[in-house]
């Protein structure tokens, strides 16, 4: 993961190297060679997508490609603080990395789960959340696009509300390969502890407007950047209204950086017409570019 930028790219490779300095462990190292095993434990997955992100936007940036508007989803929209320039990415790696530890504290492993919910609406999920939760907790935690939404929470009230969401007329649930709920009520004893990590960090007022996840309004000053992301630990993620955010302050070309295709692949449900592209390593860098007649 991030390996290709890391190697042509003086930029990216500049982003690896204060990770590994600001962490004091070859995150890098990690990265490209594994274990997957320790990859995958929470809190080093949070600072690896955040610098593979941040490289990748970085490479982008060498190439004068860069945003006039962002937005990240759930951890994402940390990489979005940093490349406005809200946060010090030396900061946000830290930062993500406890954000990962407290998560997974909060909620013992295999106790919580997360499902996708295909084919219903929110205002079905929400009311299959609360038909399954039978006094535990099972809340909205991503609003994808109009037919996907993500539960969180218990386990057993995760997997009531699947069940449940089958004979409501969804076309197909799938119980995602997650360590803790993330974006339920489960989390906020994370949120708190977060708090104090944030508290410490100095904030600026982003360069571009960064969309948020909690609302949809925009950060435009260093006063919004700290509420909202402690807010965003236990909150949905309302990615639709996102898109449509930025949709509406006029972006037409939208480009998914960091790894993964995902939120491209969504943008076809969200906005009509939307151009979309996806940068994850150097030959995706290159189409974007032909693409966007963007030239370095």
């Amino acid at each position: 993961m991030g390996r290709g930028f890391r190697d042509a790219s003086p930029a990216a490779r500049a982003v690896f190297a204060e990770a590994d300095d600001a962490l004091s462990f070859d995150l890098s190292k990690l990265m490209f060679e594994g274990p997957e095993s320790d990859l995958a434990l929470t809190a080093n997955t949070q600072p690896a997508v955040l610098t593979a992100s941040v490289a990748a936007a970085a490479a982008c940036a060498e190439r004068g490609l860069v945003p006039a508007l962002a937005a990240g989803h759930s951890l994402g929209e940390w990489s979005a603080l940093v490349v406005a320039g809200a946060l010090e990415f030396r900061d946000a790696v830290r930062l993500v990395r406890r954000r990962g530890e407290f998560m997974q504290d909060a909620v013992p492993v295999g106790t919580g789960a997360m499902a996708a919910v295909m084919g219903l609406d929110l205002a079905a999920v929400e009311a299959v959340c609360g038909e399954a939760a039978q006094g535990q907790v099972v809340d909205v935690a991503n609003i994808n696009s109009a037919g996907q939404i993500v539960v969180a929470g218990a386990r057993a009230a995760v997997e009531r509300a699947v069940a449940l969401a089958a004979t409501r007329g969804g076309r197909k649930s799938v119980m995602l390969p997650v360590s803790a709920p993330f974006h339920s009520a489960l989390m906020a004893p994370a949120a708190e502890r977060l708090a104090s990590e944030l508290a410490s960090v100095t904030v600026k007022d982003p360069r571009i407007p960064v969309a948020r996840n909690v609302d949809a309004g925009l950060t435009r000053t260093a006063t919004d950047v700290k509420p909202f992301l402690l807010r965003q630990v236990a909150s949905p993620v309302r990615w639709t209204d996102c898109v449509g955010r930025l949709s509406s302050e006029g972006a037409t070309a939208f480009v998914e950086v960091g790894p993964g295709r995902v939120l491209t692949a969504l943008l076809r449900r969200i906005v009509d017409g939307a151009r979309g592209h996806s940068v994850e390593d150097p030959e995706s860098l290159e189409k974007t570019l032909a693409a966007l007649g963007t030239r370095a």
